[in-house]
């Protein structure tokens, strides 16, 4: 009984490192994006998957908000997304769900022209929401999630 209880115990402590070692969390980071503008990482990498933390339009050389029209802010915020991927080793090919905050949905058409350009093979799953009001009083907001083949 003892030396059952030792193999259970053995078998246990082996799954839960396992299990430990699969959340384990890398931060992913580059210059060539903007550095967070709070206590926030430009992306998390655990196992396959990666989470990139929302963009907007900032330039990663200036680290300042440039306020242009809805498709130059779509624009930037997507190359700084495309930044952060390829500090990964990924593409956009890789990205497998966005979510686009906008302060006007009226604008939808705009961002979306440039938004396709970006995501010509197999687009990721979207959801794009109307938001009251974004950080820097941006015009848009983009997050994504990308997975390692």
């Amino acid at each position: 009984m003892r030396r059952s209880l030792s193999v259970v115990s053995s078998v246990m402590m082996l799954a839960m490192a396992g299990l430990a070692h699969a959340q384990e969390k890398k931060v992913i980071s580059t210059p060539d994006a903007p550095p967070a503008i709070g206590p926030y990482s430009q992306a998390i990498r655990t196992g396959k998957t990666v989470y990139l933390a929302g963009q907007v339009s900032i330039d990663p050389k200036t680290k300042q908000f440039v306020n242009g029209t809805i498709e130059e802010q779509t624009k930037m915020a997507l190359d700084n997304l495309k930044a952060v991927l390829a500090a990964d080793g990924l593409t956009m090919d890789h990205v497998v769900s966005t979510s686009v905050f906008l302060k006007d949905l009226n604008e939808f058409g705009k961002m979306n022209g440039v938004y396709g350009t970006y995501f010509k093979n197999a687009p990721p799953a979207r959801a794009t929401v109307e938001v009251a009001r974004l950080p820097l009083d941006a015009k848009v907001e983009i997050s994504a999630i990308a997975v390692h083949p």
